[in-house]
């Protein structure tokens, strides 16, 4: 009778699903044992049969616990969440002077495209006609965009004749960058700005493609940020990433009035220097020089009004001894053409030391710049600012004084004369995405020619008292 019942049983597992066949090796040890046996038949223990299908219900609940389980982690599991790159909230500084903005972006080889490309290799498979098709569509996948978004909104008056309080939209920044390969990386800022008229304008204020070969050399071509002292490399066209509500006047966009080449479109190479804990970094720019023609665009972003080109050379240091501080100088050189000389020799001296650090910042730059028209008088333009501020929790007060002198006869820049004040200002930071920005700039004015404060681009500039407040945003 007992082998009739194990029979029986067997019957009755074979129906049951795949999942409690792991039992089935506890019942087949006492049938073995039985078949090895003598003659002599043991008559049937319906306890022991009890305890066998007792087993076989756990066996069934603990595979139905663990299916269970396994369904709760995978509906936990992320479904497309990005890994950002670590860097810290403000643009790092690369080698080359350059923010780096990858660390804001989102990590090109996503989950998402990771399932395209599988996908995509599927149906490769089943159709060997959609192998081409596949390859195109998988590089697309490895070159998506990475787009960071800035912008900043403000109320601003001054106490220049012809001035008016107003409300202005600043610009609107989207910082664009994709990894073309393990060594080739593109970027750009297509930056949204309003002009005096009031109509908006799309500028590609930067655009570089990168070759890196390693951290010792990285060839740039494009338009790019010349390597002229700290400031220009180290902040862009956000507001968002500087502390004040504007650029050092030395250091302002051409098209707003800036005294100095602040972009450039060439070759540019750059990387480190082995120099142990010194830090020594490099970068050599070659490039079209900026135009003097009131009437075209600074930037020869085509064509050069000459043949001979700018270049550029800064070296720089970031001690491990010191963390936090960088030093450096630069040296810049063109030949300008303007109506009053057909040959002007442009020569830029910078020197700059800057303390960074979580909560302190100090920067110091001086600049000198000459200008050397043939067979006439040199001018000598000066220039310097400094600027300190520390944060206590989420505001961040900073004072911040510069100046510059030029003669009234110089040649490039007539209308700058004597300029010299302080700014004294504090940002919030409410949260991660919004911050406020309050910011009073006094300014002492002299030989200054006819201005008309309803078209001066920068309060600072040209008003003796101005009254700036600011909303910078990233998205």
């Amino acid at each position: 009778m007992f082998p009739s019942l194990v029979l029986l049983l067997r019957r009755v597992l074979l129906t049951r699903s795949v999942k409690i066949l792991v039992g089935i090796p506890f019942l087949l040890v006492p049938t073995s044992l039985f078949c090895q046996q003598s003659d002599v038949i043991t008559p049937t223990d319906p306890r022991t049969m009890q305890l066998l299908l007792e087993r076989i219900s756990q066996l069934e609940a603990s595979q139905k616990q663990m299916s269970e389980r396994l369904a709760q982690l995978e509906k936990a599991q992320p479904a497309g969440d990005p890994k950002p790159e670590a860097r810290n909230e403000k643009l790092a500084v690369d080698q080359t002077g350059h923010t780096t903005e990858a660390a804001a972006l989102l990590s090109p080889q996503s989950p998402s495209s990771k399932a395209i490309s599988s996908d995509s290799k599927e149906s490769a498979v089943a159709d060997p006609e959609r192998q081409d098709e596949m390859s195109e569509h998988m590089d697309v996948s490895k070159t998506l965009l990475n787009i960071r978004g800035f912008g900043d909104f403000g109320l601003y008056g001054g106490t220049q004749k012809g001035q008016t309080t107003s409300f202005s939209i600043g610009q609107i920044n989207l910082f664009i960058t994709s990894n073309l390969s393990e060594r080739f990386k593109f970027l750009t800022e297509l930056v949204f700005e309003v002009q005096q008229d009031n109509t908006f304008q799309a500028v590609p204020e930067r655009v570089l493609l990168e070759w890196s070969l390693n951290d010792h050399f990285k060839l740039a071509a494009g338009r790019y940020h010349t390597g002229i002292g700290y400031y220009n490399t180290a902040y862009h066209h956000a507001t968002w990433f500087q502390t004040a509500t504007e650029r050092p006047y030395m250091f302002e966009y051409e098209d707003e009035g800036g005294i100095l080449p602040i972009h450039i479109v060439g070759l540019e190479a750059s990387g480190q220097i082995p120099s142990g804990k010194l830090g020594l970094n490099y970068v050599a720019q070659v490039g079209n020089g900026r135009s003097r023609d009131p009437l075209v665009e600074p930037v020869q972003n085509y064509v050069d009004d000459n043949s001979r080109k700018a270049v550029n050379f800064a070296l720089f240091a970031r001690p491990d001894s010191i963390p936090g501080l960088q030093a450096g100088f630069s040296a810049y050189h063109d030949v300008l053409s303007t109506i009053t000389s057909p040959r002007i020799d442009e020569t830029i001296m910078d020197a700059y030391a800057v303390m960074i650090r979580s909560k302190f910042e100090w920067l110091n730059e001086a600049l000198m710049i000459r200008h050397a028209p043939s067979g006439q008088h040199v001018f000598d333009t000066p220039a310097f600012y400094s600027q300190i501020s520390e944060r206590f929790g989420k505001y961040r007060p900073y004072l911040r004084y510069q100046y510059i002198n030029a003669s009234s006869q110089e040649p490039v820049l007539p209308q700058v004369g004597l300029r010299t004040g302080p700014s004294v200002g504090i940002r919030f930071d409410p949260t991660a995405f919004v911050a406020l920005k309050l910011q009073y700039d006094h300014t002492l004015l002299r030989r200054q020619p006819g201005i008309d404060g309803q078209t001066c681009p920068q309060l600072q500039m040209c008003a003796p008292d101005a009254l700036g407040m600011q909303v910078d945003f990233k998205f």
